[in-house]
Protein backbone atom coordinates (compact mmCIF):
# COMPACT_ATOMS: atom_id res chain seq x y z
CA UNK A 1 0.00 0.00 0.00
CA UNK A 2 0.99 3.26 -0.99
CA UNK A 3 1.96 5.51 2.16
CA UNK A 4 2.22 9.43 2.40
CA UNK A 5 6.23 9.24 3.26
CA UNK A 6 6.56 7.32 -0.24
CA UNK A 7 4.49 10.27 -1.74
CA UNK A 8 6.22 13.15 -0.68
CA UNK A 9 9.52 11.11 -1.67
CA UNK A 10 8.33 10.89 -5.14
CA UNK A 11 7.18 14.86 -4.91
CA UNK A 12 10.47 16.09 -3.80
CA UNK A 13 12.43 13.77 -6.63
CA UNK A 14 9.98 15.58 -9.22
CA UNK A 15 10.41 19.03 -7.39
CA UNK A 16 14.24 19.31 -7.61
CA UNK A 17 13.92 18.71 -11.42
CA UNK A 18 12.86 21.85 -11.71
CA UNK A 19 10.19 21.47 -13.84
CA UNK A 20 6.66 21.20 -12.44
CA UNK A 21 7.13 24.81 -10.86
CA UNK A 22 8.47 26.03 -14.19
CA UNK A 23 5.36 24.55 -15.91
CA UNK A 24 2.91 25.29 -13.14
CA UNK A 25 3.80 29.56 -13.01
CA UNK A 26 3.56 29.43 -16.59
CA UNK A 27 0.50 27.98 -16.15
CA UNK A 28 -0.90 30.70 -12.98
CA UNK A 29 0.27 33.49 -15.09
CA UNK A 30 -1.75 32.53 -18.06
CA UNK A 31 -4.63 32.04 -16.18
CA UNK A 32 -3.89 35.33 -14.16
CA UNK A 33 -3.39 37.25 -17.66
CA UNK A 34 -7.06 35.61 -18.92
CA UNK A 35 -8.60 37.04 -15.97
CA UNK A 36 -7.08 40.35 -17.07
CA UNK A 37 -7.85 40.25 -20.37
CA UNK A 38 -11.52 39.07 -19.96
CA UNK A 39 -12.11 42.16 -17.14
CA UNK A 40 -10.62 44.48 -19.31
CA UNK A 41 -12.93 43.78 -21.94
CA UNK A 42 -16.12 42.67 -20.51
CA UNK A 43 -16.69 45.45 -17.44
CA UNK A 44 -20.19 44.36 -17.10
CA UNK A 45 -18.73 40.31 -15.89
CA UNK A 46 -17.80 40.08 -12.17
CA UNK A 47 -14.30 38.26 -12.13
CA UNK A 48 -13.60 36.89 -8.84
CA UNK A 49 -9.97 35.96 -7.24
CA UNK A 50 -7.98 32.95 -8.90
CA UNK A 51 -8.17 29.71 -6.89
CA UNK A 52 -4.90 28.41 -7.64
CA UNK A 53 -6.15 24.57 -6.27
CA UNK A 54 -4.15 21.75 -5.10
CA UNK A 55 -2.79 21.19 -8.82
CA UNK A 56 -6.10 19.61 -9.63
CA UNK A 57 -7.37 22.14 -10.48
CA UNK A 58 -7.19 26.37 -11.08
CA UNK A 59 -10.48 28.52 -11.90
CA UNK A 60 -11.43 31.93 -11.59
CA UNK A 61 -15.55 32.70 -11.70
CA UNK A 62 -16.15 35.30 -14.65
CA UNK A 63 -20.34 35.85 -14.56
CA UNK A 64 -22.56 38.54 -16.10
CA UNK A 65 -24.89 39.96 -13.87
CA UNK A 66 -28.02 38.39 -14.99
CA UNK A 67 -27.18 34.63 -13.60
CA UNK A 68 -25.51 36.26 -10.58
CA UNK A 69 -28.88 37.74 -9.60
CA UNK A 70 -29.77 34.31 -10.16
CA UNK A 71 -27.24 32.83 -7.43
CA UNK A 72 -25.26 31.29 -10.39
CA UNK A 73 -21.48 31.64 -11.68
CA UNK A 74 -19.71 30.93 -14.32
CA UNK A 75 -15.99 29.09 -13.88
CA UNK A 76 -13.08 29.49 -16.60
CA UNK A 77 -11.38 26.38 -15.14
CA UNK A 78 -8.15 24.34 -16.13
CA UNK A 79 -8.07 20.74 -15.29
CA UNK A 80 -4.28 20.17 -14.86
CA UNK A 81 -4.41 16.33 -15.08
CA UNK A 82 -6.48 16.12 -17.98
CA UNK A 83 -4.57 19.28 -19.20
CA UNK A 84 -7.59 21.34 -20.85
CA UNK A 85 -10.12 24.41 -20.24
CA UNK A 86 -13.49 24.10 -19.60
CA UNK A 87 -16.50 26.33 -18.93
CA UNK A 88 -19.34 25.30 -16.08
CA UNK A 89 -22.13 27.06 -14.84
CA UNK A 90 -21.90 26.74 -11.11
CA UNK A 91 -24.42 27.83 -8.23
CA UNK A 92 -23.09 30.14 -5.32
CA UNK A 93 -24.08 27.29 -3.05
CA UNK A 94 -24.76 23.62 -3.09
CA UNK A 95 -28.68 23.49 -2.20
CA UNK A 96 -28.28 26.62 -5.82
CA UNK A 97 -26.43 23.78 -7.77
CA UNK A 98 -28.72 21.20 -6.74
CA UNK A 99 -32.04 23.23 -7.57
CA UNK A 100 -30.36 24.47 -10.74
CA UNK A 101 -29.25 20.71 -11.61
CA UNK A 102 -33.30 19.22 -11.17
CA UNK A 103 -34.56 22.60 -13.32
CA UNK A 104 -31.87 21.66 -15.71
CA UNK A 105 -32.64 18.27 -16.30
CA UNK A 106 -35.53 18.72 -17.93
CA UNK A 107 -34.50 20.72 -20.32
CA UNK A 108 -32.62 19.95 -23.63
CA UNK A 109 -29.05 21.21 -23.15
CA UNK A 110 -27.19 20.15 -26.73
CA UNK A 111 -23.72 19.66 -26.52
CA UNK A 112 -23.35 20.34 -22.81
CA UNK A 113 -23.11 17.88 -20.11
CA UNK A 114 -25.95 18.24 -17.20
CA UNK A 115 -23.46 17.17 -13.84
CA UNK A 116 -25.22 14.97 -11.28
CA UNK A 117 -25.91 15.75 -7.48
CA UNK A 118 -23.29 13.88 -5.88
CA UNK A 119 -20.48 15.22 -3.69
CA UNK A 120 -17.36 16.95 -5.00
CA UNK A 121 -19.12 18.33 -7.86
CA UNK A 122 -18.91 21.68 -7.86
CA UNK A 123 -20.60 22.07 -11.44
CA UNK A 124 -24.54 22.38 -12.69
CA UNK A 125 -23.25 22.30 -16.11
CA UNK A 126 -19.78 21.77 -17.97
CA UNK A 127 -18.38 22.22 -21.35
CA UNK A 128 -14.44 21.67 -22.52
CA UNK A 129 -13.44 24.18 -24.15
CA UNK A 130 -10.03 23.64 -25.30
CA UNK A 131 -8.85 19.96 -25.02
CA UNK A 132 -5.59 20.86 -25.98
CA UNK A 133 -4.43 24.19 -25.50
CA UNK A 134 -0.99 26.05 -27.10
CA UNK A 135 0.01 27.94 -23.89
CA UNK A 136 2.95 29.07 -26.71
CA UNK A 137 0.55 31.28 -28.46
CA UNK A 138 -1.14 32.97 -25.28
CA UNK A 139 -3.19 35.45 -27.32
CA UNK A 140 -4.82 33.36 -29.74
CA UNK A 141 -5.48 31.17 -26.75
CA UNK A 142 -6.94 33.95 -24.59
CA UNK A 143 -9.16 34.81 -28.11
CA UNK A 144 -10.50 31.07 -28.10
CA UNK A 145 -11.51 31.02 -24.51
CA UNK A 146 -13.16 34.26 -24.52
CA UNK A 147 -14.90 33.21 -27.67
CA UNK A 148 -16.35 29.82 -25.95
CA UNK A 149 -17.17 31.28 -22.30
CA UNK A 150 -19.01 33.95 -24.65
CA UNK A 151 -20.86 31.88 -26.55
CA UNK A 152 -21.44 29.10 -23.42
CA UNK A 153 -23.09 32.08 -21.49
CA UNK A 154 -25.14 33.18 -23.97
CA UNK A 155 -26.49 29.04 -24.75
CA UNK A 156 -27.20 28.80 -21.26
CA UNK A 157 -29.15 32.50 -20.51
CA UNK A 158 -31.24 31.36 -23.93
CA UNK A 159 -31.76 28.09 -21.85
CA UNK A 160 -32.60 29.29 -18.60
CA UNK A 161 -34.57 31.30 -20.06
CA UNK A 162 -36.84 29.17 -21.99
CA UNK A 163 -40.22 27.82 -21.12
CA UNK A 164 -40.18 24.30 -19.78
Amino acid sequence: MDSLNNHVREYTIQLSKGQIQKDYKGIMTFMSGLRTYLESIYPEYTASALYFGYMDMTYFAFTPSDLRNKKLKIAIVYLHEQGRFEVWLGGSNRKIQAEYIKLMSGKSLGEYKLSQILPGVDSIIESIIAEQPDFDHPEELKKHIERKTIEFVNDITFILNEKS
